[in-house]
């Protein structure tokens, strides 16, 4: 649908979280984020993104971009559009985010609808165990020894097996999935995935650099790999072969919504299984990834749970199940 904007507002948020939250590659204390608003006629639409600044994205870059599609606006402009006039990224994410969400306010149709997706259902997302020192991270562990799900950061591997002893020690009933975020070589993961298979670790994300990806050929560890770092957009799936099982989408690697659903789709189709994710931000930026979340069989949407305070809700968690909350506003007509 051609969608003619006649305002455009593009900011840096910068929503600072609860502690700092470490995995392999660096720390952080804050969420720094872009936030759309586009107006067209009585409505207006939103989005949200964080640009990542490991695949060279930035806010500086993302505002830019952000400008340059301006001028295309008043003539109207499609989210097929976007996919062919910017790359994958920040930008693309708020923008796409903030199309979808006027969208459903002009046509009175809600997002949901308008992706073709049925009546949703809550989900439940993975609690994050951020990479902290083993009896740390086993103090966090007990305290959310009741979340189904827990996702450990790993990737400093001299102390990775004592982590994720000291984690399956203080939370024995819950489900398990690590992400190493690139952290290990080969020979890392060959010692260390019979150890994590034995603690009920039932997925492994990115375990090697993306560029080593070619070392997975033929390798068997005995849990499923999650391609994360490898996998942005639906190009991406030519690449991965059966290295991987999974891939794991996150709305600010595809660019938006709508490259997500067809990444998702495509996926499932060539017969990865999928599961969303996220970057540190608020529930605006989450909101289009629970529609996303409908179709994966793995969901990490937990950002929102750790920032240092609460906007508007655009979701409401209810421990680790989410799902829309009556104040809602995006995509909603």
């Amino acid at each position: 649908m051609k969608i003619q904007i006649d305002r455009l507002e593009a900011e840096e948020c910068r929503l600072a979280l609860a502690e700092p939250r470490a995995i392999a590659r660096g720390v952080e204390t804050h969420a720094n984020v872009v936030r759309v608003r586009l107006s067209g006629g009585d409505h207006t639409g939103r989005g949200e993104a964080k640009p990542m600044e490991h695949y060279g994205d930035s806010i500086p870059n993302a505002l830019s971009q952000i400008e340059a599609v301006r001028p295309l606006l008043a003539d109207g402009i499609t989210r097929e559009t976007l996919l062919e006039i910017l790359p994958p990224g920040g930008a693309r994410n708020a923008l796409d985010s903030a199309l979808w969400d006027i969208e459903a306010k002009q046509t009175g149709r809600d997002a949901a609808g308008i992706a073709g997706l049925p009546a949703l259902r809550k989900i439940v997302t993975v609690y994050t165990i951020p990479l902290k020192a083993p009896a740390e991270a086993a103090l966090v562990a007990a305290r959310e020894r009741s979340r189904p799900l827990i996702k450990v950061k790993l990737g400093h591997f001299s102390e990775d097996r004592a982590r994720l002893e000291a984690i399956r020690k203080a939370a024995p009933g819950a489900r398990l999935i690590v992400d190493a975020n690139e952290g290990w070589s080969l020979a890392q993961l060959l010692e260390i995935a019979p150890i994590a298979r034995d603690l009920g670790v039932e997925l492994i994300e990115q375990p090697l650099r993306a560029a080593d990806d070619a070392q997975l050929d033929g390798i068997d560890v005995g849990i499923p790999l999650c391609a994360d770092e490898s996998c942005h957009t639906r190009a991406s799936l030519d690449e991965l072969g059966s290295r991987y099982a999974y891939v794991n989408i996150k709305l600010d690697k595809s660019g938006g919504l709508t490259e997500a659903l067809a990444l998702a789709r495509e996926a499932d189709a060539r017969g990865y299984g999928v599961m969303v994710g996220c970057t540190n931000g608020a529930t605006l930026g989450i909101a289009p990834a629970y529609l996303l979340g409908q179709l994966c069989s793995y969901c990490d949407l937990d950002a929102p749970l750790f920032l240092a305070g609460r906007e508007e809700e655009e979701l409401a968690y209810d421990g680790s199940e989410l799902g829309w909350s009556e104040s809602r506003t995006w995509g909603r007509p």
